[in-house]
């Protein structure tokens, strides 16, 4: 039996031999890191950079902007490496930092989702009281809660895994992973897996309600409001829920991969399908809001082209 303190290093099976497309494969990936990077900083430096969008609603997208280049730095310099390495391994302290930045990542981008949806809601439902409610200690509150709690709940849970005794060292994935490490385990599991069903039970069902319980209340004023009412809901909404649906597709194909045995999908597409909420929405979200909401698509083409 051999404590995990004790192995220096994971390998990482799920990478295989491509040759020479190995440099095509370094080349697409660099360069989906490179405009993540300057799609999110560009729209960060506008949001901070204009008073106009000095806005709850804009402050939101700004925290999430911040989340994608946080998410995609803890993944990209990594699998860069490992593309052009011919073997595949990561020390023991780096593949936790790993899991840190990237559990940590999506669990503040669920929780920074629902409190988007929660302004949503005060501006549609209550226009007139959305300044008194919606304040900006409030929103440095809700932005500190969105960032904190999920950092914590990451630290107790990596905490409970370097704890665990494992008789192995292999994970099969191009990335480390939570998981996968725990079933490397020969120690009793019982207590990170009561904390992971407290957890999914709890956290990952307050945001679920947080998110659906608004949105329910939205749709009722739009289908008894104005006109006026469901073109704003219409105009806000529609990137928040597709920026929504987009992770929550690209994180169920994660987990259903992660417990379940996968052998009978190509090696291609599953490692495509791990890695799509991840390298996915960071591109996706500055994309989306930048095309989508007008006040932010015309500063961000008054910087590209040089014109208002």
């Amino acid at each position: 039996m051999v404590n995990s303190t004790q192995i220096s290093y994971f390998t990482l099976s799920a990478y295989f031999d491509i040759g020479i497309s190995r440099y095509l494969f370094f080349m697409i990936v660099m360069l989906l890191y490179i405009l993540i990077v300057c799609a999110n900083l560009l729209l960060i430096v506008i949001i901070c950079m204009n008073r106009s969008l000095h806005e709850p609603m804009y402050i939101f997208l700004c925290s999430l902007f911040v989340i994608e280049l946080f998410g995609s730095t803890g993944l990209f310099p990594m699998l860069l490496i490992q593309i052009l390495s011919d073997i595949h391994t990561v020390s023991t302290s780096f593949c936790f930092l790993q899991i840190f930045c990237l559990y940590s990542y999506a669990n503040i981008e669920f929780t920074n989702l629902a409190v988007m949806s929660y302004d949503r809601y005060l501006a549609i439902c209550y226009p007139l009281q959305y300044n008194t409610r919606m304040t900006s200690n409030k929103v440095a509150i809700l932005i500190a809660i969105s960032w904190l709690f999920p950092f914590l709940a990451i630290v107790v849970m990596i905490s409970l895994s370097a704890s665990l005794q494992l008789c192995g060292n292999i994970i099969d994935k191009v990335y480390c992973n939570n998981y996968s490490i725990v079933k490397l385990a020969c120690s009793d599991t019982t207590i990170i897996n009561i904390y992971g069903i407290v957890y999914v039970f709890t956290i990952l069902l307050g945001v679920v309600i947080l998110i659906f319980y608004p949105y329910v209340k939205i749709f009722k004023v739009c289908f008894s409001g104005s006109k006026q009412t469901r073109q704003k809901a219409v105009s806000t909404c529609t990137p928040h829920l597709a920026s929504l649906l987009n992770f929550t597709f690209g994180s169920f194909f994660e987990i259903v991969q992660a417990r379940f045995i996968m052998n009978s999908v190509p090696n291609m597409l599953r490692i495509f399908l791990s890695l799509y909420f991840l390298t996915c929405q960071p591109l996706f979200n500055p994309v989306l809001y930048g095309l989508q909401m007008s006040k932010i698509r015309g500063l961000w083409k008054s910087i590209v082209f040089g014109k208002m």
